[in-house]
């Protein structure tokens, strides 16, 4: 009896069903489009953050920054003697640095990965080499520039295609170039988690285990487009020849690290034995990485531990603004329009059920229960539910789909989290960011089944709100109220 009364109700009255049904369907097509392009920004900022810790990474360690002592002048310089006073001499200088020298003695690896919650913790130590090319005529020249190295922030400072500066020129002429880039020295026995595990080898190959101190090289697609290096080439760094046997291609965005060494190449390049400046740590658990990097932080004093949600606080530009946007204003406006459509759906059903007063006072009269009424009641209105549920889903997936068919690109740049040294990845960590760390991210609005499980579970809420007042309203009437109701 039930199923056949609401299926002739429901028939009898489609045009009030399907403005009910509409109203609620607005209102979960918005939830779901929220909460999909939130969930796009959510992987937007991963695919950021994953381009600087590598995949994997829950944290990194880093020595804390201390103040440079007055005598420090944090500037590389360069030292060029003309040989001869009659044709120009082509020379060359490479400068290594560390990162500002906050190294970490390789030894602290293995005391990290000993702390509760630390799944695995691998080294790695990144530089900036200031390459200058010089040609002087009669006399000497002197140069003095700062590239991207030194206290740039993060690890390797400066991106490919580096800064440039003018020289200092004495008693003669000088016509020099000067270009920065990133070099990391990996541990090639665990490359799952560090500078490398971001990114990809597209031509060659990747180090092996046994080239822990071989002079071979992997660089990245960027740096090797740029420079115009193969694989099978020889890169130089301070005079010391390395093979490239490999091209790496980031996973997302762009590379923060133009060249990659086995360790214990760039801790010779940079005279910094058993030093690294970047632990990369992998908690056993990602819901206790907090209380991993407080233990870390109190077990091993002088470090900074900088876990991802650090990261993501520094992340700016565009892609910070609108996530900012969903999660704020776009979410509180899903709750404003949710809100009213089920008060319209509400209201609209108590309507119905007024202009319904001969039919409800009728059954009352032949013996139906108020329960029985209401009953009926909530039914038909959760049936308008569940079809204002299923048009919103729709309309919610054709909203998801249209934004990852688009595909809008948005900027993300990398701010200083203040901690000073923090390890983010190879050449980023969030120092003092360079311009050439604003990457490029295409939004896409991924929709997740327990965002069509909350839509269902809405589409269900909205159908008993309407039919709680709609019920009300007709277990109030009584049979007197169909005889009064007959004109």
């Amino acid at each position: 009896m039930f199923g056949i009364y609401l299926k002739r109700e429901l028939g009898r009255r489609k045009k009030a069903a399907l403005v009910i049904a509409l109203g609620l369907a607005l209102g979960i097509a918005l939830v779901i489009t929220v909460n999909s392009v939130s969930a796009g920004m959510t992987q937007a900022q991963d695919k950021v953050l994953q381009s600087l810790y590598g995949l994997g990474t829950d944290m990194t360690v880093t020595k804390a920054r201390t103040a440079p002592s007055d005598n420090s002048s944090g500037q590389p310089r360069f030292e060029f003697d003309a040989k001869s006073d009659d044709d120009d001499t082509e020379q060359s200088s490479d400068r290594v640095m560390t990162q500002g020298g906050q190294a970490l003695k390789s030894s602290l690896v293995a005391k990290v990965a000993e702390q509760k919650g630390v799944s695995a913790a691998v080294g790695a130590l990144t530089l900036n080499v200031t390459k200058v090319n010089g040609s002087f005529t009669q006399g000497k020249a002197q140069s003095s520039t700062s590239g991207s190295s030194g206290d740039q922030g993060g690890p390797g400072g400066a991106q490919g295609g580096g800064s440039t500066a003018a020289p200092q020129v004495q008693g003669g002429g000088a016509s020099f170039d000067v270009n920065s880039y990133s070099v990391a020295g990996v541990d090639v026995t665990d490359q799952d988690l560090g500078p490398l595990a971001g990114s990809k080898i597209t031509s060659g190959v990747t180090f092996t285990s046994a080239q822990t101190n071989a002079k071979v090289a992997v660089v990245s697609k960027s740096y090797a487009k740029e420079n115009k290096y193969t694989v099978g080439e020889t890169l130089k760094i301070s005079g010391t020849k390395y093979k490239i046997i490999g091209i790496a291609t980031p996973d997302s965005s762009e590379s923060t690290t133009d060249v990659y060494l086995p360790l214990k190449q760039a801790q010779t390049l940079a005279d910094a034995k058993n030093q690294v400046t970047t632990i990369y740590v992998k908690a056993t658990d990602s819901q206790q990485i907090d209380t991993v990097k407080a233990t870390i932080q109190k077990n091993i004093s002088g470090t900074t531990v900088t876990t991802s949600a650090d990261l993501a606080e520094t992340v700016s530009g565009s892609l910070s603004t609108a996530s900012n946007l969903a999660t704020s204003v776009g979410k509180w406006l899903s709750v404003a329009v949710l809100a009213a459509a089920f008060l319209v759906a509400a209201l609209l059903t108590s309507s119905a059920v007024s202009r319904r007063v001969r039919e409800f006072g009728t059954l009352k009269a032949l013996g139906w229960p108020s329960r029985r009424v209401t009953r009926q009641v909530v039914g038909e209105s959760i049936v308008n539910g569940l079809i204002g549920g299923a048009l919103g889903i729709a309309l919610g997936l054709a909203a998801a789909y249209a934004v990852t068919a688009v595909s809008p690109k948005l900027t993300a740049e990398l701010g200083s989290t203040g901690g000073g040294g923090m390890g983010g990845g190879p050449g980023g960590g969030p120092g003092q960011q360079s311009a050439s760390n604003t990457m490029e991210i295409a939004l896409s609005a991924p929709v997740s089944t327990t965002t069509i499980a909350l839509a269902v579970g809405l589409a269900v809420a909205g159908g008993l709100i309407a039919g709680a007042m709609g019920g009300w309203r007709a277990s109030r009437m009584r049979p007197a109220d169909a005889l009064r109701s007959v004109s």
